[in-house]
């Protein structure tokens, strides 16, 4: 599977994962209650979808351009890092407001989803390249 195919599919499978385990976890995190909890979970897949579709698309292209053969645990680490660092700068607004916080104690906040998606990030990209294969640039710009 390559293309828009593989990238909708991914960002799918993510986010409908993403949006139970986070829903939880902010549940805990917070104490907001259920309600809150899965209203955060909603928002801040939206906005993932968003990043993820434009992050991935930049982040396959500088992969092209160096010419990487498969994705090392390295590239695996940086793909997850760039991706939920560049969340935080739109999740933390979203989580003050919601909650009638301050944006320190959002940034508090997200730093316990950031710390529990780093990981997931890291290990869902790993088991679907497992089970759908990397994308064809990675296939064919490979060293020989």
């Amino acid at each position: 599977m390559q293309g828009i195919k593989r990238r909708v599919v991914y960002v799918g499978l993510y986010e409908l994962v993403a949006i139970m385990l986070s829903a939880l976890l902010l549940e805990w995190i917070t104490g907001a209650g259920a309600t809150h909890s899965v209203g955060i979970a909603v928002a801040a897949s939206a906005v993932a979808i968003g990043w993820n579709l434009i992050f991935n698309y930049l982040f396959e292209r500088w992969e092209q351009r160096r010419g990487n053969c498969g994705r090392s645990i390295g590239i695996r680490l940086l793909h997850a890092l760039g991706f939920e660092g560049g969340l935080v700068i739109f999740l933390v607004p979203i989580i003050a407001l919601w909650l009638d916080v301050s944006l320190l104690e959002a940034l508090l906040m997200d730093l316990g989803l950031l710390a529990f998606f780093l990981v997931y990030t890291f290990v869902f990209n790993w088991v679907f390249d497992g089970v759908f294969g990397l994308p064809v640039r990675q296939q064919t710009n490979c060293c020989a």
